[in-house]
């Protein structure tokens, strides 16, 4: 096997800043009702350790569609039978898995990376394999870097390791990827480590985007799997038989679905794709990654829309999944100063197609797993782990890529307090950057500047108590109020803050905390006049408007942002709809007429469908057809 630190030229937008907002509003991803006959441990599940927010993550929405030739770091494991290329700049995403020996891409792989607003700090894109921590979605790191280094084991075998800090669960996640010489499976070990003197929620779900074809069909063994129907809901259903259609063949499905297997305690942790020739990556686990998982787009005007949007020229995809507990709606219970550890295999485990793709569920997924187990089998992949926990800790020999700062930054903060063996998994001082610099001086005992950036922490608030006269500490204390749950103190905070300076995150707190529209409305105006530029606060500002019934205001706050601001395309959008809720019907068509493209739509949305019906008479043009089910 060799390990190789390479680059590779993709077509890409900039990501953009981070919004410069805190996440004090609801997550992105929305609840979801339990119906019908579903297991109490689910619905226990899904009722425990949901989130408030996403602070102190801020957004990655400063992307936009138009895309240029940029240059990523890649890691490469290969030996005679597969190649695997990892991007450790974008949440270490396993982007290729290549069999050599059949002459096939197991991965969803483009060459091209467009950014939407999928993730739970909105930036995502789709392909190759991705790895999701801390709640319901795609992960806060998965547009973000990881650490990452290689290690040699005693025996000379040399191992990829990313890791990073998760702000929202306070929790550390490694993950090791190494290839043996003879192997037909790439060996992936995840850790997750708790180090602090609570329980935490936690989630975990490792995605595949794999090709989609006619002939390409998702094999798990389970006879029932639990749909999600995207109006908020789950039921239990046969995949083989929903409403008449067999849904384990991708391109059947018409609408968008999620399908969570039913998987019998008993059976083997597996899940595959088998395309017209019965090659296909087949996602193989040691027990403890309980979940199986497909996800379609489905084959309606809105799912086809989607996958052109995120896959420009790149060709249509399906997901399989695996997570740790049965379905994504729930979160276990992770007890303090805990490690949590599993292997995962991936490879092509080469069915038969006429078995796999035959008439007889049950002959498909007996003779799948038998193939499973040629790839690996139990005790093989047992032993796997076993040897992946002696090497967890060792030290790394080389750097590959700094993550973020804030790994060091909490190293720094847990001098005094339980934290982890920094030796396999090393946050260096040197990694802190702008973003923790003025915190980390906070630490120090140094006065506190303001910071662009957001912590959590009932110790971060105490040191900024310990400043009552410095406006900027105050303003931080208002945001992690806020972000608690504290609103009263939050909104004294935010007040007192006010009376001697001005910022438009104080103003937009009280906006978001107000319980009266027409004060909330007032807050997002005086925010806006400070800061015309900001094209995140406006976009909120203008939806709030907008939903409010406000149109007058809306298209205020439009014309008085700067003009670079007033024309993107989310921007655009507000404006279309603040006219038509005015009464201004040719000119909101005629917004929509002259194109509009949205950069950061989220999943679902379908704003421009609706407004065309409502101010244009004629079919939806498809490129505004964004729907999640089966309407057109």
């Amino acid at each position: 096997m060799t390990v190789r630190i390479e680059s590779r030229t993709f077509r890409l937008p900039e990501l953009g800043g981070d919004d410069p907002l805190p996440m004090v509003g609801a997550p992105l991803e929305d609840p979801y009702r339990i119906t019908g006959a579903i297991p109490q441990e689910i619905i226990d599940g899904a009722l425990y350790g949901n989130p408030a927010n996403l602070y102190p993550y801020q957004e990655q929405n400063g992307y936009g569609r138009s895309r240029s030739d940029r240059t990523l770091t890649t890691a490469v494991l290969e030996n005679e039978r597969l190649r695997a290329v990892f991007l450790p700049e974008l949440g270490g995403r396993l982007w290729e898995l290549f069999d050599k020996t059949r002459g096939k891409h197991l991965l969803h792989s483009p060459d091209t990376i467009q950014f939407a607003n999928l993730a739970l700090r909105n930036a995502w894109f789709a392909g190759g394999i991705e790895w999701n921590i801390g709640t319901r979605g795609h992960s806060p790191t998965t547009c973000s870097p990881l650490h990452a280094a290689l290690v040699r084991t005693p025996d000379g075998l040399d191992v990829l390791r990313m890791w990073e800090f998760d702000r929202l669960r306070e929790v550390v996640f490694q993950i090791d990827a190494w290839l043996p010489d003879d192997s037909d499976a790439l060996f992936v070990a995840i850790r997750l480590r708790n180090p602090n003197d609570f329980s935490v929620p936690m989630y975990w779900w490792t995605n595949a985007a794999v090709p989609e074809t006619r002939q390409s069909r998702i094999i798990a063994p389970a006879d029932t799997a639990f749909a999600s129907d995207y109006d908020g809901g789950i039921s239990r259903v046969v995949p083989t038989d929903d409403d008449g259609v067999d849904c384990t063949w991708p391109t059947r499905s018409s609408r968008a679905r999620d399908f969570f297997f039913d998987l019998p305690a008993e059976r083997r942790r597996w899940i595959l794709n088998a395309d017209a020739d019965g090659d296909g990556l087949a996602m193989v686990s040691t027990p403890q990654l309980h979940g199986r998982k497909l996800f379609v787009w489905g084959q309606g005007a809105g799912g086809n829309r989607w996958q052109e949007w995120l896959n420009p020229g790149g060709g249509r995809y399906a997901e399989i999944q695996a997570g740790l507990a049965q379905t994504q709606f729930q979160h276990l219970e992770m007890p303090p100063a805990t490690e949590w550890s599993w292997l995962e295999a991936y490879g092509n485990a080469r069915v038969d197609p006429e078995v796999a793709h035959g008439r007889s569920w049950d002959a498909a997924v007996r003779h799948s797993d038998e193939r499973v187990g040629v790839l690996i089998d139990e005790r093989t992949l047992e032993s796997a782990h076993a040897v992946a926990r002696t090497f967890a800790d060792l030290a790394p020999y080389r750097s590959v890529l700094a993550g973020t700062g804030w790994g060091a930054l909490e190293s720094a903060r847990r001098r005094h307090r339980p934290w982890i063996d920094e030796t396999g998994t090393p946050f260096g001082r040197e990694t802190i950057t702008a973003d923790q610099q003025s915190w980390l001086g906070l630490l120090e005992g140094a006065s506190f500047a303001g910071s662009p950036t957001f912590v959590r922490g009932s110790d971060w608030e105490g040191l900024l108590a310990a400043h009552p006269d410095e406006p900027n500490a105050i303003l931080h204390r208002a945001v992690m109020k806020h972000a608690a749950g504290a609103f009263d103190e939050a909104g004294a905070l935010y007040s007192d803050f006010l009376e001697i300076a001005q910022s438009a995150i104080a103003h937009r707190g009280l906006a978001l905390l107000s319980r009266d529209t027409a004060g909330r409305l007032e807050c997002y105006r005086r925010a806006c006049v400070l800061e015309p530029g900001n094209a995140f606060l406006l976009v909120e500002a203008a939806t709030a408007a907008v939903r409010a019934g406000a149109a007058d205001l809306a298209l205020s706050l439009i014309s008085r942002s700067d003009v670079g601001v007033a024309r993107q395309g989310r921007v655009r959008l507000l404006e279309a709809q603040a006219l038509a809720l005015s009464g201004d019907i040719a000119g909101a068509a005629s917004i929509l007429v002259g194109g509009i493209e949205v950069a950061d739509l989220r999943e679902g949305e379908n704003a421009m469908a609706q407004l065309w019906r409502e101010v244009v008479d004629g079919t939806v043009p498809a490129e505004y057809q964004f729907s999640m089910k089966d309407e057109v």
